[in-house]
């Protein structure tokens, strides 16, 4: 993404006043030690977009750990607020650009990483901490595809390690209003259209969106086409064999179609986490406003958060047996001033107990198979966490068009173009022209 200069002056006069205001000579754990940088240590730049709740406490957790074993170093979190990482991700590529990159930056793995800093050079292999700490065994394929790279000899190359995975393709649903009304989670496209007319009879919106990001409507896109089209011919989409003009994807579009007549009207003025509250009922024995949402497993951070116990979850409908994954993860830029202090921080980071340190906090699971059970005086994972990384460890694993791992940015762009003008005017005709045209011209289809 190119930007104007005056905004790029912009992004890094905000980033380097924040990473003054969030940098410290000391870091505390949540519940643990603190530990405070000695006199000759080697000052290590680490730039997130994690700056609240449990993400901001599991990411000083880890740091504060790394810090404590390792007094020649210290690591300091130079978190940017603001745009769900947006202005930390336009911050980031200005500096990577003007040759001044942090030690290490969280980036998205797949199209994020690889399109934005590998391609173009800037970022070194970690093949060597792959090797060493056997990575290539603990993160499942899935995961080892999506960080890698091809040479021009057709070597395969890591770039990130992944700290933690989020599943996007989930349906939440208020047990109490399915119980009450005899319903059970459905597992198929089919079973969802009979329980949301079930619910609908009744007078209970089926399921609630809240698209004012569109990039929640494109979720709902992803998950319908992999519940139509199944991993291999939903992975076939991004890499030019699964044809988007097929009789499946039309198949699939006017599922999504479908879909949208069962969603709350208000919608477009809602965001992701107002709909989610949906759920949740306004009193005790209240009827809430919605009995489903199909979000991310971050909503079930924002349930929790909010203290609201009576939610479930499966698999979005036909998505059983899918994990479709997204990662926070963390590289070496090809001008970091500290490299070795990096390579032993990313080796915490990718490790189990680092792992167990800070994804109990987040919400999410860790990337790493051999993680999963904290030592008893931790945080421990939530009962959502743990099925969900018994999921993880057998699921068959596909990349996330919204959240940087199946597209390129621009790609990702024009999709989300066509499903705003969809959205309006529900054409799924018009709209699978539209998703041929933007595979063609991101030169993945013909």
């Amino acid at each position: 993404m190119k930007l104007p200069s005056r905004q790029i002056l912009a992004v890094i006069s905000v980033a380097a006043l924040v990473a003054a205001c969030t940098s410290s000579s000391a870091t505390t754990a949540p519940g643990g030690a603190t530990c405070a940088a000695a006199a000759n240590a080697v000052q290590i730049e680490a730039v997130s977009w994690w700056t609240t709740g449990g993400e901001s406490s599991g990411f000083n957790a880890i740091i504060n750990k790394f810090n404590c074993d390792n007094p020649g170093y210290f690591v300091t979190n130079s978190a940017i607020a603001g745009g769900a990482g947006s202005v930390a991700q336009a911050a980031l590529q200005s500096r990577v650009l003007a040759g001044n990159p942090p030690d290490t930056f969280q980036v998205h793995m797949g199209h994020e990483l690889l399109d934005t800093y590998v391609t173009p050079g800037y970022m070194d292999n970690l093949d060597d901490l792959y090797s060493a700490n056997g990575w290539t065994t603990q993160f499942p394929k899935g995961v080892l595809d999506i960080v890698s790279a091809k040479d021009a000899a057709g070597a395969t190359h890591y770039y990130s390690v992944p700290l933690d995975i989020h599943r996007a393709n989930v349906l939440w649903y208020n047990k109490t209003v399915f119980s009450s009304n005899n319903l059970t989670a459905p597992t198929t496209w089919d079973q969802f259209f009979t329980a949301a007319d079930a619910l609908k009879a009744k007078g209970i919106t089926p399921l609630a969106v809240g698209d004012s990001g569109i990039w929640s409507n494109g979720m709902l896109l992803e998950d319908v086409l992999i519940g139509q089209l199944g991993a291999d011919k939903f992975n076939g989409l991004w890499t030019g064999t699964t044809d988007w003009a097929s009789a499946d994807v039309t198949t699939a579009l006017n599922t999504y179609k479908k879909l949208l007549t069962y969603v709350n009207t208000d919608h477009s003025s809602l965001s992701w986490d107002q709909a989610a509250d949906y759920l949740i009922p306004a009193s005790a024995g209240a009827q809430p406003k919605a009995a489903m949402t199909i979000m991310g497993d971050w909503a079930a951070g924002e349930f929790d958060n909010k203290g609201f116990t009576d939610y479930g979850y499966v698999a979005a409908p036909g998505g059983t047996g899918i994990y479709q994954a997204l990662a926070d993860s963390f590289g070496l830029p090809t001008k970091a001033a500290h490299k070795d202090g990096v390579k032993k921080f990313l080796t915490l980071l990718g490790s189990a107990a680092g792992q167990d340190i800070f994804n109990p906090y987040k919400g999410s699971v860790p990337a790493n198979t051999g993680a999963g059970n904290p030592p008893a005086d931790q945080k421990q994972y939530s009962t959502y966490q743990k099925w969900a990384m018994g999921e993880w460890k057998t699921d068959t694993i596909v990349p996330s068009m919204e959240h940087g791992a199946a597209a390129a940015p621009s790609w990702k762009g024009a999709i989300e173009t066509a499903v705003t003008s969809f959205v309006a005017n529900p054409d799924a005709a018009a709209l699978q022209t539209a998703l041929v045209a933007a595979c063609k011209d991101a030169k993945v289809c013909k």
